[in-house]
């Protein structure tokens, strides 16, 4: 074979060998397979650890923690990682569907605030990483709510037929009425929680609709009056439209923390820790924090940020303030299937 012919043949396998490496495809250890809220991260944080890592992010959105809880109990071995709020990782801890960290594997896990660590939902913080906190209150436009609202009550108002929203989904909905007949959040009382469902389904007729992401485009363009609304979301909708504001009313309200966990069945439980240790890094955790508006748990985040948004009562509310607010715990089975028939009922009434 002549030199000629021997270096063509060498320059075609040059070629494909450059082929086979710009295309390669990922193999399944290189794939991190996530499951999140809805408007919940920037968008170019996935690229961002793709072209860092190599690991490619396969992203999935759900609107509640409810409708995620189905889905990862019906379908094991299906993500990676979720983003729990600190009732259903309580939840999904005791039924043994989330996997401890290896937090040899998270190093950026030291910069979380230590308020935030060891909480009653995770005591032993062997499962979770908290992603953001907030409370819930009403936001209303202020050209047809003149008055601040002062109590949950406003959500039953029949001067604001059909521009009232709720939320799609049993926990944060039913939790409203009973913040609103001043019972505590967490009640396993059956005779509480079925007079809360009989308020729900007197306000029905009072509604707009039940809504989830679509939240955002009905008060922004104010085709609607007010809502309950997670403060992170205030402050992103309050952006949009100034003659929204955001309130918490006289009867308490949630505190939560979402968090990032893993699955028990995780497929890729390496490329996981990754994907949490990179979000908690400050860059990456502090583009989070503007896109979501959601308060930080990180630190170094929160140090850095300017006086008027570590001043802003809705994303980080004084003491006084917090000393109002409930977290919402794991409730014991039987209250959680009664939450299902009522919410059940609420919906087909």
């Amino acid at each position: 074979m002549n030199s000629k012919r021997i270096t063509a043949i060498l320059a075609i396998l040059a070629l494909l060998l450059m082929c086979m490496g710009g295309c390669k495809k990922y193999q399944p250890n290189e794939v991190v397979y996530v499951y999140n809220w809805g408007e919940y991260i920037d968008e170019e944080v996935n690229e961002l650890f793709e072209q860092e890592t190599g690991i490619k992010v396969v992203y999935k959105i759900y609107d509640n923690n409810e409708s995620m809880y189905a889905v990862v109990k019906n379908a094991p071995g299906t993500y990676d990682v979720v983003f729990p709020s600190d009732y259903m990782v309580g939840r999904m801890i005791a039924e043994e569907m989330l996997e401890p960290i290896n937090f040899d594997n998270v190093p950026n896990f030291q910069y979380i605030m230590e308020k935030f660590k060891h909480m009653d939902y995770d005591p032993g913080n062997l499962y979770s990483v908290p992603y953001t906190w907030g409370t819930v209150g009403l936001l209303y436009n202020t050209s047809i709510v003149t008055e601040t609202p002062t109590s949950w009550n406003a959500l039953w108002s029949e001067e604001y037929k059909d521009q009232i929203l709720m939320y799609n989904n049993s926990r944060d909905t039913i939790g409203i009425a009973l913040l609103k007949n001043n019972c505590s959040l967490n009640t396993t009382s059956e005779a509480e929680l079925r007079v809360a469902t009989a308020d729900l389904i007197k306000q029905k007729s009072l509604l707009q609709a039940y809504v989830s992401d679509d939240i955002f485009s009905k008060m922004e363009s104010g085709s609607a009056a007010l809502c309950p609304v997670y403060s992170g979301d205030a402050i992103s909708m309050i952006s949009e439209n100034p003659d929204l504001a955001y309130t918490v009313p006289a009867e308490g309200t949630n505190r939560f923390v979402d968090c990032i966990c893993i699955m028990k069945d995780a497929p890729n439980k390496e490329a996981a820790e990754k994907y949490i240790n990179f979000l908690c890094r400050q860059d990456i955790a502090e583009r989070n924090r503007e896109f979501t508006a959601y308060s930080t748990p990180q630190q170094q985040v929160y140090d850095a940020l300017p006086d008027e948004i570590r001043n802003d009562p809705i994303a980080y509310p004084d003491d006084s303030s917090i000393s109002k607010t409930e977290v919402y715990t794991n409730l014991p089975q039987e209250t959680l299937e009664l939450y299902n028939s009522l919410w059940n009922d609420l919906k087909n009434s």
